[in-house]
């Protein structure tokens, strides 16, 4: 099998479109070296990409994807962690100003917790990387609470988010630049369905809607 045929169209199209557009920002993010401002936390669901979420442009975001877009707990015990490495680069190095937990709707890391689907494989690699939502599921509370299985699981979906985001509170470079206001951090959540994009709400302790009457305070509006 060759190289997919869909990625050499998608590239051959970016030669002739978006590339002779960006040409110059990307001469200058190879001199100069990238300095996002923003790091996004991500899920790898093909769906779900926040480049074209947030309409990026090239160096404008650092983004890290893994299954349900989680971040264990710091856990500096000398084990290879792809995602505290990439956040301490984040922090340490670009000195990003802001970190946003991206969850979403239908996630199927979420369905395979909360439906506990057998392991793909005697690895079982999903469902112990789930298991660091655990503790969100333990505060939730029961499904038997919500009106059904599509309701328990957006919330859990959310609340997996705000997990993530006390999870990153736990690494010291993070919670010492959050404590002085140097770095904010946030928790949204997109549903696939619709294309809208909802931010946690620390006053009312809810996801709302940028696409709402209160679009203007969340703007401004930090997880911490």
């Amino acid at each position: 099998m060759g190289f997919p045929e869909r990625l050499i169209e998608g590239y051959r199209a970016f030669l002739s479109g978006r590339l002779p557009v960006e040409q110059s920002r990307y001469r200058e993010l190879a001199e100069t070296g990238q300095s996002p401002e923003i790091m996004v936390i991500g899920c790898c669901d093909s769906r779900v990409s926040p480049e074209a979420i947030f309409d990026a442009h090239p160096g404008e975001l650092f983004v890290v994807r893994n299954v349900a877009n989680l971040v264990p707990p710091y856990t500096p015990d000398g084990a290879q962690r792809a995602v505290s490495a990439a956040l301490e680069f984040a922090v340490q190095a670009l000195h990003v100003k802001h970190i946003v937990v991206l969850g979403h709707a239908r996630c199927g890391g979420i369905r395979a917790f909360a439906e506990q689907i057998e392991p793909l494989s005697p690895g079982d690699f999903i469902g112990k990387w789930m298991e660091l939502i655990a503790p969100a599921a333990a505060i939730l509370g029961p499904e038997d609470q919500f009106a059904d299985r599509a309701d328990y699981l957006s919330h859990l979906e959310q609340a997996a988010a705000l997990r993530t985001i006390d999870n990153l509170m736990t690494f010291p470079c993070v919670r010492i630049l959050v404590e002085r206001r140097r770095l904010h951090l946030h928790a949204a959540f997109f549903d696939v369905a619709t294309g809208l994009l909802s931010v946690f709400d620390p006053e009312t302790k809810t996801f709302g809607s940028l696409a709402g009457a209160n679009h203007t305070r969340l703007f401004a509006q930090p997880r911490f």
